[in-house]
């Protein structure tokens, strides 16, 4: 009997093949009765649980925001016209579907591990159950929050489903944030708080302390944007944010790498800071190793949809065009700004329209993405991979800039000068100099400074669309509506919508009425 896909129940398999944490044998066709008996059977679900973050392309929120927002179009090729659906917000049957699956499927590992974990035989080390926990509970939050920004209205699962309760209704927003905080503050208060420096390279890329309070800020910042509100569900006060944020800035030992271009490998070349670096809060890992099996799921396909379209423009490699970049976003930095060229690709800047063929290229800007492109050296087919899966650069979910940002926006009300001290350390950092200090105040005005550096700093990384909703539909609206380049680039923003993405028709079909289409679509 088909069941819907929100609440599909199958036997956790992963066939797995990672860096660090996910070096580790999968849970392969095992059933659950004949397992959750060892502390390793648990780490297997945990994998298992953490696996999901790598799935999809199309599933990708930071592709699928950065197209929504002012910064991007949807690119691709001319026949491509399912991601141009996300930058005019019209709908399309099933359009986020991949999305759907993937968080839920993330959902639904979690809350089988922390259904059966009180199985597992731990003996004297009750430590690394209650790591296990406060891991399973962060990566809960991390999936409900995407689904809950994206979609809004969503089914709350905190257990696997029964058989034969496969329908269930959609719970108000307000319930999935309370889930969302109360997993988080059960992760900060469990996870230790080890230093960065002190966090074995074998574990990099799992939840940390500092992972936990950084995200509970991003979604304090969020909710009580987007729905005006003072706190987070009665359970975080913005003084709550605070000390969190200041936390990870002064006690994590995370810290700006020193040259914003060594963040990336496309930009820093020999210099590059590494896949780990002191810089990353938390990072999805990626890896070439899936060596051309599409079952394994483990490369960042992002990276060859925002690739350069069918050509190999060295020192880039090729891809499929999507985002193309707004020549906004471009002319929005300041001249002297070293980030503008170390995000973005100019086609003409870098000397390359002699090479490039537009070809079937849909909203061509002369822009692309710079950061996560794929490079021809050390390009997966060198390694025995598959371009269109094999890409491996992490996917940097959390930065410390961001973080340091967020610390800005928080301390701007309350601590003004705590705030400019973090203002000023990432434009120091981009800069190379202190002499493009911008004076905070403690209004509309600061804020709006923040915002914007938020918008360069942060370019192109999946933040820009959710800052725009968490200011207001009017905002959003003036920043994303686009017109003056011609029809193809024609973009209206439908405040109907609220921001929201459209729910897979066929999951509403498959409800019998349990889900409702969010408005707009």
């Amino acid at each position: 009997m088909k069941k819907l896909i929100y609440v599909i129940v199958f036997l956790l398999s992963v066939s797995s093949c990672k860096k660090g944490l996910l070096d580790t044998t999968p849970i392969n066709q095992k059933g659950i009765s004949d397992f959750y008996k060892t502390p390793d059977d648990a780490f297997q679900a945990l994998v298992a649980a953490y696996s999901v973050l790598d799935w999809s392309g199309f599933g990708n929120i930071a592709l699928t925001s950065e197209i929504a927002s002012d910064d991007c179009f949807g690119g691709g090729g001319i026949g491509d016209a399912n991601v141009r659906q996300w930058d005019r917000f019209e709908p399309l049957t099933d359009h986020n579907i991949d999305a759907w699956t993937k968080y839920y499927t993330g959902i639904y590992r979690v809350n089988v591990l922390l259904q059966n974990i009180d199985k597992v035989d731990f003996g004297a080390n009750a430590a690394l159950k209650t790591r296990y926990i406060a891991e399973a509970h962060f990566l809960r939050a991390y999936f409900y929050f995407d689904l809950v920004r994206m979609f809004g209205n969503v089914i709350l699962l905190t257990s696997p489903v029964e058989p034969g309760k496969y329908s269930q209704p959609q719970a108000n927003p307000d319930e999935v944030y309370k889930l969302i905080a109360t997993d988080l503050k059960s992760a900060v208060a469990d996870l230790a708080a080890t230093p960065y420096s002190s966090i074995p390279t074998a574990e990099y890329g799992r939840a940390t302390k500092w992972a936990a309070e950084s995200l509970l800020g991003r979604v304090f910042l969020y909710y009580t944007g987007y729905y005006a509100k003072t706190d987070l569900v009665g359970q975080v006060t913005k003084s709550d944010a605070i000390k969190l944020i200041d936390d990870v800035i002064n006690n994590s030992g995370h810290a700006l790498v020193p040259k914003y271009a060594n963040l990336w490998r496309s930009s820093g070349g020999a210099d590059f800071a590494g896949q780990n670096n002191v810089e990353g809060v938390f990072n999805v890992q990626y890896t070439y190793l899936g060596l051309k099996d599409y079952n394994q799921q483990n490369g960042n396909r992002m990276q060859v949809l925002i690739g350069i379209r069918s050509q190999v423009l060295l020192p880039y490699y090729k891809g499929w065009g999507f985002a193309t970049v707004n020549p906004k976003l471009w002319n929005a930095f300041a001249a002297d700004d070293p980030r503008r060229a170390n995000s973005i690709i100019s086609i003409s800047g870098e000397s390359l329209a002699s090479q490039y063929v537009v070809g079937d290229q849909s909203q061509y800007t002369g822009y692309f993405w710079k950061k996560y492109t794929p490079l021809n050296a050390g390009k997966p087919e060198d390694m025995g991979g598959d371009f269109q899966i094999d890409n491996y650069d992490n996917y940097v979910a959390i930065r410390f800039a961001d973080v340091l940002l967020m610390g800005a926006e928080l301390n701007l009300s309350s601590n003004l000068s705590v705030a400019q001290s973090y203002y000023n350390k990432v434009r120091d950092r981009a800069f190379q100099d202190a002499n493009h200090h911008k004076t905070l105040t403690a209004d509309a005005a600061g804020l709006q400074l923040i915002m914007d550096e938020r918008r360069f700093e942060l370019s192109l990384e999946g933040q820009r669309y959710w800052d725009l909703l968490r200011q207001g539909m009017t905002v959003a609206k003036q920043a994303i509506d686009n017109s003056g380049m011609g029809t193809d680039f024609n973009v209206t923003f439908r405040t109907e919508t609220k921001g929201l993405l459209e729910i897979p028709q066929t999951q509403i079909s498959l409800s019998a009425g349990s889900l409702k289409q969010n408005p707009g679509y």
